[in-house]
């Protein structure tokens, strides 16, 4: 699994896995999900991070397993 967080786009990505992406699609305003070929999440992208939170610290990210 990967993060990567793209200041100059204002995005967040998360990618489940390596699978190829056959399809996307925008859930809601600003959500993107990438699908594999068997349909399933393999990416979730989160567009517009500035406008989501006003607190938000992109450099300051918090894991949390439970």
């Amino acid at each position: 699994m990967k993060l990567r967080v793209d200041r100059e786009a204002d995005a967040l990505y998360l990618r489940l896995d390596d699978a190829e992406i056959v399809e996307s699609e925008e859930v809601s305003p600003g959500v993107v999900l990438d699908y594999n070929d068997a349909h399933e999440v393999v990416g979730v992208e989160m567009l517009h991070l500035s406008k989501r939170s006003a607190d938000l610290n992109l450099s300051g990210l918090e894991f949390e397993t439970v």
